[in-house]
């Protein structure tokens, strides 16, 4: 084995000679630094190269003696293999806060401080247009100061979205006041359960001991009335079984003395407009009395479904938003933004089958800490 000695004014015009000379089969040993422009002169950089000794003599190389190559003097080793490390973990932090989204090209990239925050984002789900566009503003807003503390990051981030998450506050009603709450939505998610547990809550669990009846319109699904008899029995609550348009106004007159009044409705899929427009019928005899009307959405689905679910059902004019099943996922972006960009305020979150107990009063804090965590706790 040859040990052949190459000399640059920087390690990478050093290693260049020797590839020039030796090719590639040279297996470059070491790099040291032999000179330095601090002492006077200029900075110089050897490369050690090793050549198998059957490979022809090459012409302006330094073949290094034993001696050479154990001779001690006060030199510094670069590690090349620490350094190419460092760089391709650098080119890793690069490539995660780039702006790399699925359907909009914008040339944005994020701050090493805010990719934690832009990568939990991503994994909620959220609107891409709504994520650029708070990345954008924090970027230029937040104080330097403050974005070399991750809490203070996290907390201004927090402090957005719960300026963008719109909120019904639970303002219950006085003691002569009277509410009917229609509750619309696609099959299964959760409606009839939902019911049981606001029924419960304002006729048990406030304190006020309101009035609570419950009108039922789904005579379509097999054991829906059977559901609701069965809940309705358990909390000592009238219910009306409503199968024509023209009878809900005699149902609800018999619910006169009843302070809330909750109307289930059949579930059908967004795109059966026909079943929707059926709700519609049954909403327009009654045109005396307010109804408000609460779509209830699953949050385990992606935001195009939710999208798709309220513009077909929004011809009802919809009123306010439940979601269901939170319980059910890992993403809440999608609840976010959605919220955000109808303009429609929650109402109320269900996180599980338990009634009266899984069910939370809208509250900003309660759903910013689902999105933060990935999981939505029971409190």
């Amino acid at each position: 084995m040859n040990m052949l000695s190459f000399l640059g004014e920087t390690p990478t015009i050093a290693l260049r000679n020797a590839q020039e000379e030796c090719g590639e089969e040279a297996i470059v040993v070491s790099t040291k630094k032999i000179s330095s422009a601090s002492d006077g002169n200029k900075d110089m950089y050897e490369v050690v190269v090793a050549l198998e000794d059957d490979q022809q003599p090459l012409k302006h190389t330094k073949k290094l003696s034993t001696a050479n190559s154990t001779n001690k003097q006060d030199v510094k080793f670069y590690d090349f293999k620490e350094e190419i490390l460092k760089m391709q973990d650098a080119i890793m932090q690069v490539q995660k806060s780039l702006w790399d989204p699925k359907s909009q090209l914008y040339d944005l990239t994020i701050p090493p401080e805010f990719v934690e925050i832009y990568n939990l984002f991503e994994q909620n789900e959220f609107d891409q247009e709504m994520t650029y566009t708070i990345m954008k503003k924090t970027i230029k807003q937040l104080p330097i100061a403050l974005k070399a503390n991750p809490k203070k990051v996290n907390d201004f981030f927090k402090l957005i979205l719960r300026r963008i998450i719109p909120i019904k506050q639970e303002i219950p009603l006085r003691k002569h006041q009277r509410k009917i709450i229609m509750m619309v939505g696609p099959t299964g998610v959760g409606k009839t359960t939902t019911i049981a547990k606001l029924a419960a809550r304002y006729a048990y669990k406030l304190g006020q001991n309101y009035k609570v009846g419950i009108v039922t319109l789904d005579s379509f699904r097999v054991g829906a009335i059977e559901q609701l008899q069965a809940y309705t029995n358990i909390m000592r609550l009238p219910l009306e079984v409503v199968k024509k348009p023209e009878e809900l106004v005699e149902a609800l007159l018999r619910l006169k003395d009843c302070n809330y009044i909750f109307i289930d409705t059949a579930g059908s899929s967004q795109y059966d407009i026909d079943k929707i427009e059926i709700i519609n019928e049954y909403q327009e005899r009654v045109h005396e009395l307010p109804i408000e009307k609460v779509l209830v959405l699953p949050a385990n689905v992606k935001h195009s479904d939710l999208i798709d679910i309220y513009t077909n059902y929004s011809r009802l004019n919809i009123n306010y938003l439940t979601f269901t099943k939170l319980d059910e996922t890992k993403s809440f972006g999608n609840l976010i933004s959605f919220a955000h960009k109808t303009k429609k305020s929650i109402t109320y979150f269900s996180i599980g089958q338990n009634v009266p107990d899984d069910l939370i009063v809208s509250d900003s804090t309660f759903l910013i800490n689902c999105f933060m965590n990935n999981s939505c706790s029971r409190r």
